[in-house]
């Protein structure tokens, strides 16, 4: 597989992580230093991989289980040695994100070293 399959994997894992309401597929998906940083309606929000597969795990019924409205759209990936930065759009919770991951490939294997989110809608 190519580095761009495998980091679009590492991406649909991450997006099954928040469909799943599935805390040990977020934890698999991020470093484990990750940092998870945006704006939500209410402000500033900072978390942890822990404290992030906690929030994704507290959404019951999951998505899945609700039959929420599944987007998931990877809009750019640009590799540079070890490192990448994937731009991607998804439906979570009844919103829009727009968000930017920083990616790096440990052992062989991409993971998400950083996410910055922005709501859109």
């Amino acid at each position: 597989m190519s580095d761009v399959e495998l980091i679009e994997g590492c991406v649909e894992r991450y997006y099954a992580s928040l469909r799943g309401s599935d805390p040990a597929l977020v934890r698999e998906v991020f470093h484990p230093n990750a940092k998870i940083t945006g704006y939500l309606p209410d402000g500033l929000h900072e978390m942890s991989v822990e404290d992030f597969a906690g929030f994704v795990e507290a959404q019951q019924p999951s998505p899945d289980a609700s039959d929420a409205p599944r987007m998931l759209e990877i809009l750019s990936c640009e590799i540079a040695g070890e490192t990448a930065a994937v731009r991607l759009r998804e439906s979570y919770l009844g919103m829009t994100f727009l968000d930017t991951f920083g990616m790096l490939r440990v052992d062989g294997r991409w993971t998400i070293y950083n996410k910055l989110f922005h709501v859109e809608s």
